[in-house]
């Protein structure tokens, strides 16, 4: 990169403050934006404290450490917040355990005295490279600021998913957010009492799930006295979502050469997708908006972006990494395989290049796949969450929607057609990531290998696993950075014909429009074939013109992505889902019970309207922070494991203990002395949660009532 020389520079504390500007700007928005979304001053102050201090500080201090630091402050904040969650994860895991869940703080306390007091360490403070883990290309070389319009354009960025997030979820009330953000809410308050935790919403039913970002809310929450509900349904998620974004860039300035490249890569990994062809038709190149909707995926991704810094650095800092990859075990299902099969590609790569078998990269893929085992039987207890082996099953529901076959006759859709449809979701994918393919003998570098390997696994994993509400799309999810960052990596330093970008947006426009005679399958394809022989008359037309077939398959994927982000920030309608006086109801209930204390209700089905019961219910445990008997079961692995595809979805599933749910629903539906007496006793149930039923006070002692719930105490006899 090029400098001004410095007599043409501000003075360096100007140029200092001016490099911080654009991050300035945008973290005022998002202070303006929570306090008019009902933020309080006091938990956005003391919310910004505690990350600031005691997770990204001593997170930022350990990775210069410990890594030697990287090229600019940008990128030691991200990682550092990184390595600053996953401290705090396994700090307060046992700290939880042990009953003393404050002393989460311990390690941030310990690093920042350590920092402060031993001489050798002081320095890392400033923020110079050491370059102790990385190469002189990555670090030890000096530092460097990241340029200013760089950092506008990243900080536009994240201001684009702040205004997607205020409008989809900051200004939505509790009432009426996304289904599954009750989910989230249960288990951070099931992780704030108890490790190991348990699913809140059925009683004694394993948690066979991804729950450590849980594990950091629940530290959050005690730190910092924030109630649970502010931490999933505001502000969590955004400084992880950022972070990101940040770190995304530099592996792409890292890689490719500039930050252009770095800017480049951000770009493509958030705002480039398929070509939508056929309106509600969308063959998924899995966007990166699920930052509040799975803030497991959010966790994870943040956590394993420095893993990949880290081993496209050319050394190994086996510390930092071991630290991450234990918190990835707990954190999201998908990236170890991921990593694990990219890090197998890059051995078999080197082995065939250099005829040797590369040790680091052998140890690494043996710590993989140690953290890999430790997640499946401890942090699961063997269970798959209903992901199985079933090829297809993304295509197979695509063929359901375009041709109006329903389960179970999809189940028996022949595969000439999935095959067809997953070749043209495959051609999707390649108008988005076909940089790729003018890599050339890059592909063949160890960083290349291993984000190529990746990006290969997680779309093999995409076509060739199935869920019963497709979280298998995960996986495709997770690749998606670096998959971005191997296209621009692809293409840097190339003149990109943008005329050709330009006549390949027209040319997908054109495309909607072409009516098509025949079945409905044949209109969806053909549009699809016309764009893919134009790519190919370009390549024949002119051999080697790889860059330009490149350039036409991204200009296919603009009209979709324009058209997505604009309908990202634009309000929609939404129905209040959980009645008025819940929260209050179950705060009060929160207020005056133990946490060990178990609770009975009937409430099990959203009031939407779905065949059967969609037990996808789970605000009583959430708002209560107690276990219940049984609430919600649609996400315990007793219910998924039994969701057979396209057979019966897994919302139709019955609750895996009817004698137990009968036992339940039948002190509220009709209550007598000897039923409630057995839910006590056998049971362990002591609050009753529920609407208006007087009978219960013949039984039970009211407690609590508002317009809308009742709660009753069970008297010990």
């Amino acid at each position: 990169m090029t400098f001004a020389p410095p007599a043409a520079r501000r003075p360096a504390s100007s140029g200092r403050w001016l490099g911080w500007l654009p991050a300035g700007v945008v973290c005022a928005g998002a202070v303006a934006v929570f306090l008019w979304c009902g933020v309080s001053a006091r938990d956005l102050a003391v919310f910004a404290a505690y990350l600031g201090a005691g997770v990204a500080l001593p997170g930022t201090l350990l990775w210069r450490a410990l890594t030697g630091g990287g090229r600019s402050t940008a990128e030691d904040v991200a990682a550092g917040l990184a390595l600053g969650y996953a401290v705090q994860v396994l700090a307060y895991l046992p700290a939880r355990a042990a009953g003393a869940p404050l002393l989460v703080l311990a390690p941030s306390a310990g690093v920042l005295c350590a920092f402060a007091c031993v001489p050798r360490l002081r320095r890392h403070w400033r923020g110079r490279a050491s370059g102790e883990c990385m190469p002189a290309s990555a670090g030890g070389a000096g530092r460097e600021r990241m340029p200013g319009w760089c950092a506008w354009v990243l900080a536009s960025v994240v201001a684009y998913l702040i205004a997607w997030s205020t409008i989809n979820l900051y200004r939505v009330p509790v009432s009426a957010a996304y289904v599954d953000l009750p989910y989230h809410l249960a288990l951070v308050g099931e992780v704030k009492h108890h490790v190991p935790p348990t699913l809140p919403s059925v009683l004694g039913e394993r948690l066979s799930y991804h729950w450590f970002v849980y594990a950091e809310l629940a530290a959050t929450s005690w730190v910092t006295g924030i109630e649970p509900v502010t931490l999933v349904y505001r502000l969590a998620t955004l400084p992880m979502t950022a972070a990101t974004v940040v770190l995304v860039a530099v592996l792409g300035r890292r890689l490719g050469g500039s930050w252009g490249a770095g800017v480049a890569a951000a770009g493509v990994a958030y705002f480039l997708l398929g070509p939508v062809l056929q309106e509600d038709v969308v063959f998924t190149t899995r966007p990166m908006f699920t930052a509040w909707a799975s803030p497991t995926q959010t966790f994870g991704a943040l956590l394993f972006a420095p893993v990949v810094l880290l081993l496209t650095g050319g050394r190994r800092c086996w510390a930092a990494l071991v630290v991450l990859l234990l918190t990835l075990t707990g954190a999201k299902a998908t990236f170890l395989p991921l990593l694990l099969a990219g890090l197998l590609v890059v051995v078999a790569v080197r082995w065939a290049v250099e005829r040797r078998v590369p040790g680091a990269w052998l140890g690494v893929a043996g710590i993989t796949l140690a953290c890999l085992l430790v997640a499946q039987f401890v942090v699961f207890g063997r269970g798959s969450q209903g992901t199985t082996i079933a090829p297809f099953v993304a295509m197979r529901g695509l063929w359901g929607l375009v041709t109006g076959v329903a389960a179970p006759e999809l189940a028996a859709v022949p595969v000439t057609p999935l095959l067809v449809l997953t070749v043209v979701h495959v051609f999707c994918l390649l108008c988005v990531w076909g940089g790729v393919a003018a890599l050339g003998r890059r592909a063949l570098e160890p960083s290349m290998s291993l984000l190529l390997g990746m990006g290969a696994a997680g779309v093999g994993a995409a076509v060739l696993l199935g869920h019963p509400s497709d979280s298998q799309l995960y996986f495709l999810e997770s690749v998606r950075p670096y998959l971005s960052v191997a296209a621009v990596c692809g293409v840097a330093g190339r003149r990109v014909p943008w005329a050709v970008v330009a006549a390949g947006a027209g040319v997908a426009l054109l495309a909607t429009w072409i009516a098509v005679p025949g079945d409905a399958a044949t209109r969806v394809v053909v549009p699809y074939l016309v764009l893919g022989v134009v790519a190919a008359a370009v390549l024949v037309w002119r051999r080697g013109a790889v860059l330009a077939v490149v350039a036409l398959l991204a200009g296919y994927a603009v009209p979709a992505s324009a058209r997505e982000l604009v309908l990202r920030v634009v309000p929609e309608g939404r129905e209040t889902e959980i009645p008025p006086g819940a929260l209050r109801a179950g705060r009060w209930l929160r207020a005056h019970s133990s946490p060990g204390d178990v609770v009975a209700t009937d409430l099990h089905c959203r009031p939407v309207e779905a065949p059967g019961c969609d037990s996808r219910h789970y605000w009583v445990s959430g708002f209560t922070e107690r276990r219940v008997l049984v609430e919600g079961w649609a996400y315990a692995e007793s219910t998924l494991s039994r969701a057979e595809l396209f057979v019966s979805p897994y919302l139709e599933v019955p609750f895996a203990d009817p004698v137990r749910l009968a036992a339940n629903d039948e002190v509220f539906r009709a209550p007598t002395a000897e039923n409630v007496r057995r839910l006590a006793e056998v049971y362990g149930v002591k609050w009753l949660f529920t609407g208006m039923n007087p009978e219960l006070g013949k039984y039970a002692r009211l407690r609590f009532r508002n317009s809308s719930f009742s709660v009753y105490r069970l008297t010990a006899r």
